[in-house]
């Protein structure tokens, strides 16, 4: 038996000096930038556009990457809490379309200011504001952006403005046109064409569906809304053609909603299912943007699916403090209706129902 164990100790020590012929390395070197071609922008008295080919660091593309992918879950995941009822009201939706806020935020200073319609919840993120923020706003709870009393459609932060009910009505969008053009206002104005006005496609709406020709006498830009680099190439354009000193500019973003225009609509009773997943199969922003990444060597598939297992936590942690934070009491009502004034009182729904307002 000793003999046995001496024999073996003789053995697993000769093992352990022996060097190794082959050594795993689990490293890998990805390239720090690569040049891409973007789609040519349909121009409107513009002798030339945006540039049709970009670079995209790694650095960037993965952080475009993260906030796509965050917008997409806090989607729905705010589509998930709605169906369980536990976000009311009014709620618009806009997976589909993250490569518009996205982009056009890389393309903008954070000085800058925006304004935007009720489809809101991916320009309050990429403006700088939590997902907890965001749906615990959705939810009704203290923790939210504008403290539980906004909801979907009424969500701020600094130097953002958004968003608004009503979207161009009764002409106010020609009005701001031609004051914009007079005045030479270094002004944004983009319309985000998702093919449909709630339920109506635009075909059906619209004699000329050329919205970025729209402004008249603005210059206009049409623009791949389904591509990130797409839009940040054109809004850095339309943002120096504006700090240039050559008054507004128009650009119309070409996306897709994936949702229906509201959470009660189904989006299928005026297009197809079969329509729908064919835009998510050939130009979904985060596949593009995906795809692109790993065949130029700036990611890795392992890599990003990390990123995602990060954003859906993210998510999660943000949706159980969403629902369990409380609601804001009654006695509040009347608060921040004024951003610097002293206390006042605010009828309620009668005269004999006062509330108190504090700044």
């Amino acid at each position: 038996m000793r003999k046995m164990l001496a024999a073996v100790s003789r053995v697993l020590s000769g093992a352990a000096q022996k060097p190794a012929s082959r050594v795993l390395v689990a490293s890998r070197n990805f390239a720090n930038d690569a040049t891409f071609e973007i789609k040519k922008c349909d121009l409107h008295r513009l002798e030339e556009g945006p540039p049709v080919t970009t670079v995209l660091t790694r650095e960037d593309g993965l952080k475009y990457y993260r906030m796509m992918q965050t917008v997409r879950r806090m989607e729905l995941k705010a589509d998930q809490l709605y169906k369980q009822k536990i976000i009311r009201g009014f709620c618009h939706l806009c997976d589909g379309q993250e490569a518009c806020c996205v982009g056009l935020e890389a393309g903008i200073n954070p000085t800058d200011h925006l304004i935007t319609a009720y489809r809101a919840h991916g320009f309050t993120f990429t403006r700088g504001l939590t997902v907890r923020e965001i749906l615990a706003e959705l939810t009704g709870r203290r923790g939210g952006c504008a403290k539980g009393k906004g909801g979907s459609m009424h969500m701020y932060a600094k130097n953002f403005y958004g968003g608004n009910g009503i979207v161009g009505a009764q002409g106010q969008i020609f009005e701001a046109y031609n004051m914009a053009a007079l005045w030479k206002l270094p002004c944004i104005f983009i319309c985000e064409n998702n093919r449909y006005g709630m339920g109506t496609s635009v075909e059906r709406a619209a004699a000329s569906t050329d919205y970025y020709k729209r402004g008249d006498f603005i210059p206009g830009l049409r623009v791949d809304g389904m591509d990130v680099l797409c839009v940040r190439e054109a809004t850095k354009f339309a943002a120096s053609h504006c700090r240039s000193g050559k008054g507004p500019i128009l650009m119309e973003l070409q996306t897709y909603r994936y949702h229906g225009h509201s959470m009660s609509d189904p989006g299928v009773s005026y297009r197809t299912r079969e329509e729908i997943q064919e835009v998510r199969s050939k130009s979904d922003p985060i596949m593009l943007l995906k795809d692109r990444m790993v065949n130029s060597n700036l990611a890795s598939v392992e890599e990003l699916k990390e990123i995602d297992v990060e954003v859906r936590k993210e998510i999660e942690d943000a949706a159980q403090f969403a629902t369990a934070d409380p609601e804001p009491p009654l006695e509040e009502l009347g608060y921040h209706i004024y951003s610097n004034e002293p206390p006042f009182e605010v009828r309620g729904a009668n005269q004999w129902i006062k509330f108190k307002s504090v700044s």
